[in-house]
């Protein structure tokens, strides 16, 4: 794999730029020591200095960054939010998976994906089966650690609109933390002993029976909004785990901030609200 870069960052030893970037020190060194590095089209030692605007070119061999194979299904539609040459951004329909749990399975966003790149997609993040909307994808591994470091950080912000059952009266924040549920391991529960959870909660509009709200999310547990907003008495409409089922579950990720490395600029996606 071949991929060039434009270097947006401040004057730097290419050593140096590469470990900003986040590319592994075993990777580091194949790259050095097979000479699959170019800074305008040139090879040059580690120590270069690279300018602001320069292109770096790095040849990747498939050892240096070994990859899962998924299988492409060029029948799931996929509409794109947004697209260069580092990442994509997709809407995900509500009833299908992010990525697929078995080896044979080809019927997710991860297999849609990579039909539609003709290539080998990496998921950054996921999204319940149940919920639509922006879900990022990395196009290359350089971009993936860079991105999943901002996961990390918390500097990825992701929003959601949701339709919860009931009347809320004014805005919160869920702080409870969220573990298994040891009666169904389809599910998750506010457990004393979970792993931290924060969900922020702002009201929309109340609606007959029901309040749309907006949900931001300071970490990424697995059904966090769904469990919370159900430990409240005020679970999400359509939930069919944490609620009562209906034609589909109320909640859509709406919105996805995050800094794009290498365009060094803040991005924010927005993906309407289909209901």
């Amino acid at each position: 794999m071949y991929l060039e870069i434009i270097n947006e960052n401040a004057e730097q030893s290419l050593t140096d730029l590469l470990q900003d970037w986040a590319i592994p020190r075993k990777v580091r060194h194949f790259l050095r020591t097979k000479k699959h590095v170019t800074v305008n089209g040139e090879k040059v030692p580690f120590h270069t200095i690279v300018s602001k605007g320069a292109v770096v070119g790095l040849t990747f061999d498939e050892e240096d960054y070994p990859f899962h194979q998924v299988i492409p299904n060029a029948f799931i539609p996929v509409e794109v939010l947004y697209e260069d040459e580092h990442i994509l951004v997709v809407n995900k329909p509500c009833g299908i998976k992010t990525h697929p749990n078995q080896p044979n399975e080809n019927n997710t966003m991860l297999n849609a994906v990579a039909a539609y790149m003709n290539g080998h997609p990496y998921v950054v993040h996921r999204l319940d089966k149940e919920t639509s909307g922006a879900l990022l994808f990395a196009k290359n591994p350089v971009v993936l650690p860079l991105l999943g470091r901002q996961l990390e950080d918390k500097t990825m912000y992701r929003e959601y609109e949701a339709l919860a059952k009931g009347t809320l009266t004014h805005d919160f924040t869920c702080r409870q933390p969220i573990g298994k549920d040891r009666h169904d391991k389809r599910k998750r529960c506010v457990a004393k002993n979970g792993q931290p959870a924060v969900t922020h909660v702002e009201i929309i509009k109340t609606e007959k029976n029901a309040t749309r709200i907006r949900c931001r999310l300071e970490t990424g547990r697995t059904h966090q909004i769904r469990v919370h907003l159900a430990s409240t008495g005020h679970p999400l409409v359509g939930d069919p785990l944490y609620g009562q089922p209906a034609k589909r579950l109320y909640l859509h990720a709406a919105q996805l901030t995050f800094f794009h490395p290498f365009l060094q600029q803040k991005m924010t996606i927005t993906c309407p609200t289909p209901f």
